[in-house]
């Protein structure tokens, strides 16, 4: 493997937010949100808390961490998703993606893009926009949407409100990747909105919680998954409903392994599951529980990679 096709980042992006809440606009499609009736003052003062843990932990383990404020106004309640609206490439492009929820596409700041090139010395070659898609109400939420094996080009999807199949294939096409896609229910059988919750892809391990995985389609996914020579660790309804598919690998500055996860997911996890992934990576777990709750995402959907090439 080249340094030009790893699976993992030493950069992440984060977005610091300031009006965090349970955004009604997507409830209906993420069943792993909650509603919540108490203070929004306190909803953010926890959100904020469990950013900065997060965050600092990141640091701690080797990881480079981009901190960006979110801005007041408009009001953006899932800022702290940031990986929802743009992805980053080692050719140095940038992807912006159409968001289902009016809300979710004022996170899209092209401030941010110019600041990674800017102030933080990465290299942004070409930006291609499929946020356009929007007016044929055509969605792909970026890394939520998207479970990339970028050692393979292999992009896997699970198809749902925010992940249509025709946008799958205009990023597999314009940015040479091979679509998986399939259907994926949750235990309740209701789609599942992101592939993200249920599959998690590091260099030498993939975790993914294959029952969810509609049947026609689950042989096939995990034979490609086993062809990438990956060890498999196979999740169950309630580790995946814990956010245990939520999982991001990264690359410490050392060149070390960690998997980023939340306490929940973490706790969730088997011993024999945890051995499987500490074989390669280190695991780095703190406590979301407000983010994850009211935001129905977990520690992945708050981890922007950057893998674009240093100026």
């Amino acid at each position: 493997m080249s340094a030009h096709d790893a699976q993992s980042t030493t950069d992440v992006l984060l977005i610091r937010p300031v009006n965090f809440a349970s955004n009604p606009e997507t409830l209906a499609t993420n069943r792993f949100q909650n509603a919540s009736e108490r203070a929004a003052d306190e909803i953010r003062r926890e959100a904020l808390a469990e950013f900065d843990a997060l965050a600092d932990a990141l640091r701690i383990a080797g990881v480079n961490v981009h901190v960006v404020e979110d801005t007041a106004d408009p009001i953006k309640p899932d800022a702290v998703f940031p990986n929802n609206w743009f992805s980053t490439h080692i050719d140095g492009t940038v992807v912006l993606y159409p968001m289902l929820a009016p809300s979710r596409r004022l996170e899209r700041r092209v401030d941010v893009i110019e600041a990674l090139h800017r102030h933080d010395g990465f290299h942004v070659h070409a930006t291609i926009d499929l946020s356009h898609r929007e007016q044929e109400e055509k969605f792909l939420e970026g890394t939520g949407s998207l479970v990339l094996d970028r050692i393979n080009r292999i992009a896997y999807a699970c198809l749902s409100p925010r992940t249509d199949l025709d946008v799958l294939g205009e990023f597999g096409q314009r940015l040479d990747y091979d679509v998986v896609a399939f259907d994926a229910v949750d235990k309740d059988g209701a789609p599942i909105y992101h592939t993200n919750v249920l599959m998690s892809v590091g260099t030498k391990f993939a975790a993914v919680c294959t029952a969810a995985i509609a049947a026609d389609r689950r042989e096939a996914v995990v034979k490609v998954l086993e062809a990438s020579g990956r060890t498999l660790v196979d999740l169950s309804f309630d580790q995946m409903h814990s956010f245990a598919g939520n999982m991001l690998e990264l690359r410490t500055t050392k060149g070390g392994l960690v998997v980023a996860m939340s306490d929940a997911a973490y706790r969730s996890l088997t011993a024999a599951q945890r051995a499987a992934i500490e074989a390669s990576a280190a695991i780095v777990s703190v406590p979301i529980p407000t983010i994850e709750r009211l935001g129905g995402g977990s520690v992945r959907c708050m981890l922007a990679e950057i893998f674009l090439p240093r100026r």
